[in-house]
């Protein structure tokens, strides 16, 4: 549905701060039937955002990257959140596997920021783009927080990207928030946190707490926090 001016300004002006995450939602899937996906990396408190969208709209399209560089543990964790939860799992991958990727480029995830933005294009970005482009939703829900970096402290709930909305309904929510919802309603954690690994990617880029020096370190060799993809895509 092409949307003029006027009606995507009124939709960009709606007040999320009083609203809960669930009325969120709901305003989402309401809005825009049929034309919503929710957007997941079977991270560390995915289930929280997954099981508060299913509930309201059980078939909700949910898109996963498999960028074929996962740990084991994540693809074990994302099939039994799908199997759980009965996720409308969409599942897009890079055009290349993993061995195709280092045969062709070597390691290239260790040869600087340049090749680290490279790798994410390849497995990430790439597969994004085409999922969006396939699946054309109106608007995509994701589950940023501005609670776990600074480069997100100014994010907003809806924005405008390219021809869609994104809405990031958890904005707000602190861990101790997600940790009580995931209590609240008998839903795991990745099996990885108890290991250390509070912030969970790629198995060649993450690393456990114990491992590092500092928490910007966590990811990406500590040469950016996030992968990028919301910023590229």
């Amino acid at each position: 549905m092409k949307r003029n001016t006027k009606e995507i300004e009124n939709i960009l002006h709606e007040d999320f701060s009083k609203k809960s995450a669930e009325d969120r939602i709901r305003w989402a899937i309401q809005r825009f039937p049929e034309k919503a996906i929710l957007t997941t990396s079977f991270g560390a408190q995915s289930s929280a955002l997954l099981h508060l969208a299913t509930q309201i709209q059980p078939d909700l399209p949910v898109l996963f990257i498999d960028t074929g560089f996962h740990f084991p543990e994540t693809i074990s964790f994302a099939e039994e959140i799908t199997r759980k939860l009965k996720l409308n799992l969409k599942t897009y991958r890079p055009l290349l596997s993993a061995e195709e990727i280092e045969s062709r480029y070597g390691q290239i995830w260790e040869k600087g920021p340049e090749g680290l933005e490279q790798f994410h294009e390849i497995i990430r970005v790439e597969p994004l783009r085409r999922a969006l482009r396939d699946l054309n939703p109106e608007i995509w829900i994701a589950g940023l927080r501005r609670s776990s970096s600074e480069s997100r402290q100014k994010m907003t709930f809806l924005t405008r990207q390219d021809a869609r909305f994104k809405f990031l309904p958890l904005l707000d929510w602190s861990d101790r928030d997600l940790g009580q919802y995931l209590q609240a309603h008998s839903l795991p954690y990745h099996p990885l946190w108890a290991q250390g690994y509070v912030s969970i990617g790629d198995r060649v880029t993450t690393k456990r707490l114990d491992e590092v020096s500092d928490p910007s370190q966590l990811r990406h060799f500590g040469w950016k926090r996030e992968c990028g993809i919301h910023d590229r895509v």
